[in-house]
């Protein structure tokens, strides 16, 4: 009680004092106002005084509106634009699971800008497949390796059951097998996957391999099975999973065909190989199936498998760092997913960018016939060059203002001019087309289809400028605009335009040229034929 009226007490001292200040205010403002009368009263009239008083006051709070009232709309906004980026913008994740999400979602805004449903159609399954994975409770475990190596064999073991036949030829595991279990005092299942045997001759062989490295992609951690040191093309596929980002252990199987010497000779080779790729202990020995021993009399004794290095250091890796082994693992696909979805928008974005720059081009040309001049007129076909920037900046979903594009269209264009590519571009063309046409409309021709082809060149580098996010890059404007010329001045390029040029300009204005008539001539006649006309010659 006495808390409340303590507040009670603070809120009517701060309300008496404001009142003060206020009130002060306002009086030290009448009595300025009153001094400022009588001091009107000696030198004007005394019914003109109140009249200069109430337009003066007039004219003050008008100002004060004017200048405030910016400032206050001012302040709004910054306040508004505050408001909407911190609700667009999502408190950052709190773990990889949430991360992951985010992913997702940005992958779901992603291809909604997607138009071509045949290309979207595969990204779509893959993101939801990428959902399911991050819904599901498994570990996944990928036992990848050549088919000679014994991935099936230690799957096998580890499974404690038969899973598959294993032969001596190499690809006895044709399809990548799937097999399910639990380790104890782990809460998630544990799926353990057969991949075919990689580095194996022909078509077949090939088909599997890219079977195995796909399902080896998408796994939370990578069994790399090895019956002996490393090939060349085995580190390199090593190196290549490595760089994925996908954690490894690599299994030196068949131990029970060397002796202990050799085989810790090789342990300490493959550590050496791969010291920058997995950690030591990372290495693991085991005999997955080991060969039986003849006994003289007797049935051969099978020994037991010796895995328990290799289930160990599995067990370990799968209790401390299996949550984020996960969550890595789909942070990576929703990562390539991303990447696959921006690359068919990029693709999206340039076919319609070209799209746009082709329309321009022959409007450029359009504007140039219909206008000749002595030479081509860059600052003429400006206009036409800064919609097209709009257009293209709406297509890469870039906001800029007019003022901006034809900033732009001016700045290419005096760059075409400084680099000769103007009068290059006017010989060129001239050359070509000349040899075909007739004097009497070559002239026009060069000019329209010349600007069609300097408009190309302009576009092609705006597409080059938004696609880098509205940077020119290291070598500026210039080398953006020489490597666009260079292109479309090869002979297969410039070959491709003419055939289009001569279809859109060429012919139609032969045309129109041939369908223009000599005009009537009216000849002089007699009084007594008035108002008949003789024929035309």
């Amino acid at each position: 009680m006495q808390i409340k009226n303590k507040r009670l007490l603070i809120l009517i001292c701060v309300v008496l004092i404001a009142l003060l200040v206020i009130g002060g205010i306002i009086g030290t403002f009448l009595r300025l106002l009153n001094e400022l009368r009588y001091t009107l009263e000696y030198f004007l009239p005394y019914w003109i005084v109140s009249p200069v008083l109430f337009l003066s006051a007039i004219l003050i709070v008008s100002i004060i509106f004017m200048v405030g009232l910016p400032w206050f709309r001012e302040i709004i906004q910054k306040k508004d634009k505050k408001i909407i980026i911190e609700k667009n913008l999502k408190a950052p994740p709190k773990n990889r699971k949430q991360a992951a999400k985010q992913s997702l979602e940005s992958i779901d805004r992603l291809l909604e800008r997607l138009q071509d449903n045949v290309a979207s159609k595969g990204l779509k399954q893959e993101r939801e497949r990428v959902g399911k994975e991050l819904a599901r409770g498994d570990l996944v475990v990928v036992i990848f390796g050549t088919g000679s190596s014994g991935k099936t064999s230690l799957i096998r073991s580890l499974l404690k059951e038969m899973v598959g036949e294993v032969g001596a030829p190499m690809g006895s595991t044709s399809n990548s097998q799937t097999y399910r279990l639990r380790l104890k005092g782990l809460e998630r299942g544990l799926q353990l996957t057969d991949t075919p045997g990689i580095l194996e001759g022909g078509k077949e062989g090939l088909n599997r391999e890219k079977e195995a490295r796909a399902r080896a992609s998408k796994a939370d951690l990578m069994v790399v099975v090895v019956d002996s040191d490393l090939r060349l093309s085995e580190l390199e596929i090593i190196r290549s999973l490595a760089s994925l980002g996908k954690r490894l252990l690599l299994v030196l199987n068949k131990c029970d065909l060397r002796g202990e010497q050799e085989e810790r000779k090789l342990l300490s080779i493959l550590r050496g190989r791969c010291k920058s790729l997995l950690a030591s202990e990372d290495v693991i020995p085991c005999s997955a199936s080991p060969q039986s021993v003849p006994i003289p009399g007797g049935r051969p004794w099978q020994p037991k498998p010796e895995i328990e290095k290799l289930l160990s250091r599995l067990a370990k890796t799968l209790y401390e760092d299996g949550e984020e082994l996960l969550a890595d693992n789909i942070l990576l696909q929703c990562r390539n997913l991303g990447d696959t979805g921006r690359k068919l928008l990029g693709k999206q974005r340039q076919k319609s960018a070209r799209s746009c720059v082709d329309r321009y081009c022959w409007i450029s040309s359009g504007v140039i016939l219909a206008t000749p001049l002595p030479g081509i007129d860059l600052l003429g076909t400006a206009a036409v060059n800064a919609q097209m920037v709009m257009e293209i900046s709406k297509i890469y979903g870039v906001k800029i203002t007019r003022e901006r594009a034809q900033e732009l269209a001016i700045s290419v264009g005096r760059t075409l001019a400084g680099l000769g590519i103007v009068k290059g571009g006017v010989g060129l063309i001239g050359t070509a087309l000349s040899l075909n046409l007739p004097t009497l409309i070559v002239g026009r021709v060069v000019q329209g289809v010349t600007a069609a082809w300097l408009t190309r060149l302009a576009g092609a580098s705006f597409i080059t400028y938004f696609q880098q996010d509205q940077d020119w890059g290291d070598g500026g404007m210039q080398e953006v605009v020489q490597h666009h010329y260079d292109l479309n001045r090869r002979e297969s390029s410039l070959k491709q335009f003419l055939d289009i040029a001569i279809r859109k300009v060429v012919e139609p204005l032969q045309k129109n040229k041939k369908r223009q008539l000599p005009p009537r001539q009216r000849l002089r006649v007699e009084e007594g034929e008035e108002g008949h006309e003789h024929p035309e010659a």
